[in-house]
């Protein structure tokens, strides 16, 4: 416990230790003291508190972040530890249970281990506040990260700030991997980070595709940042932690669980200026990272596939029924949704421009006016395009040196290359 003010912040005054006790003389080990904390000692109760926080509670726990608001992360991690909360907090009994299974947990929990791991394997903790985190985490409220364990050498902050989620099913078509990998490499050249979750598919096709246009890229893991979950992508997880950035709420060593995948998407969603479904399942989780994009404001983009392809029945569906999802075939179109308004637009679309584009209305009207087989002579022509016979002859001209039609015995014909449309 603590006996000195509460600042504004939420965090005191008073030193903290793991005893709870307090005396009035110098710090001793297991006691503290009604002296003026250092800003490194404050600095490193609330890193470590965070820390237990983290190995204890499940990610983005309501109550956890109400506790933090209200006393501080040294003052909920007191709460949990003496079992009682502050009544202003009005627990519910379901949180007055969850309460008692952190208490139970904390006994075996290693805050000071697990930063110091942290140390030899190049690992940080990123707490809000920090220079690297992530304003946008922010937005999701009471369900925000109590902080987020970091291994890779690029700066989270940064790369977010022009970021992309680019996620989907596990069990992807080749279409889809094309897609997602194309879609991350253009993505990345243009100076986008592409986020996503690190799974087998879309998602490892995604990481691989910005990796391998040398760009960013971010990927939130349900377990650990040392776990290499799945063990499929332990060499590409090797290579981001190298050159890029995995991310996680987990204390390093944490397991993966079925429930933290669900709970890691709102993370994706938070740390990105808009989501791109490249293929879904009608049950993918996927669908569960639009939810949180649709949730937050940011903008939901997907990619239409086959309409006999289960594995884009998830997009189809979300474009059919979503009014925020927007249909996207180009990065041009994604950088369109994510970008600067009226500075990012994507290009109109048009089809190749032909030879025979090119032409004055004249020319073109008489080249139309041949047929598509055998000959025509002046008079033919200019009567089919209603011209006079000096114009049309001026322009077969034009059009034998431009080589759309050639002479022949019975007058003139189309090339080739002209009967095909092609020219």
């Amino acid at each position: 416990m603590t006996t000195g003010d509460m600042t504004p912040d939420g965090t005191t005054t008073g030193d903290m230790t793991s005893t709870g006790s307090t005396t009035t003389g110098n710090t001793s080990k297991g006691s503290t003291t009604t002296g003026n904390m250092t800003i490194g000692d404050m600095t490193t109760g609330e890193r470590t508190a965070r820390a237990a926080l983290c190995a204890i509670a499940e990610p983005g726990d309501t109550l956890i972040n109400r506790m933090i608001d209200h006393t501080g992360a040294p003052g909920a991690l007191d709460a949990i530890r003496s079992g009682r909360l502050p009544a202003e907090l009005a627990p519910t009994e379901g949180e007055v249970r969850r309460l008692e299974h952190w208490r139970i947990r904390l006994r075996t929990a290693s805050p000071d281990e697990d930063l110091a791991v942290c140390d030899e394997m190049g690992i940080r903790l990123v707490c809000p506040g920090d220079p690297e985190w992530p304003t946008t985490l922010d937005d999701l409220g009471p369900a925000r990260p109590y902080a987020l364990w970091l291994r890779g050498p690029n700066d989270l902050r940064h790369g977010c700030l022009r970021s992309v989620a680019v996620v989907g099913s596990r069990a992807a078509s080749p279409y889809g991997l094309r897609v997602a990998s194309d879609l991350s490499s253009q993505l990345a050249e243009r100076g986008w980070t592409v986020v996503s979750g690190g799974a087998l598919g879309i998602d490892a096709a995604a990481h691989r595709g910005a990796l391998a246009a040398d760009g960013p890229t971010v990927a939130a893991f349900a377990n650990g940042v040392d776990v290499p979950y799945p063990a499929a992508n332990d060499g590409l997880f090797a290579e981001m932690a190298r050159r890029s950035l995995l991310v996680s709420e987990s204390p390093p060593g944490a397991p993966p669980n079925r429930l933290r995948f669900l709970v890691r998407n709102r993370v994706i969603a938070a740390l990105s200026r808009g989501t791109l479904i490249v293929e879904a399942e009608r049950r993918s989780g996927a669908l569960n990272t639009a939810a949180w994009a649709r949730k937050l404001g940011r903008a939901l983009m997907a990619v239409p596939g086959s309409v006999h392809s289960r594995t884009s029945e998830g997009c189809l569906r979300l474009l059919r029924e979503d009014p925020a999802a927007t249909l996207i075939t180009c990065c041009d179109e994604v950088i369109e949704m994510v970008g600067q308004i009226g500075a990012d637009l994507a290009p109109r679309p048009s089809g190749p421009v032909l030879p025979r584009d090119r032409l004055d209305p004249a020319t073109r009207a008489v080249l139309e006016a041949f047929p598509s087989r055998g000959t025509a002579g002046p008079a033919q022509l200019a009567a089919t395009a209603g011209m006079d016979l000096p114009t049309v002859n001026g322009k077969l001209g034009l059009l034998s040196a431009a080589g759309f039609i050639e002479r022949d015995a019975g007058g003139w014909r189309l090339t080739r290359a002209a009967r095909s449309r092609s020219h």
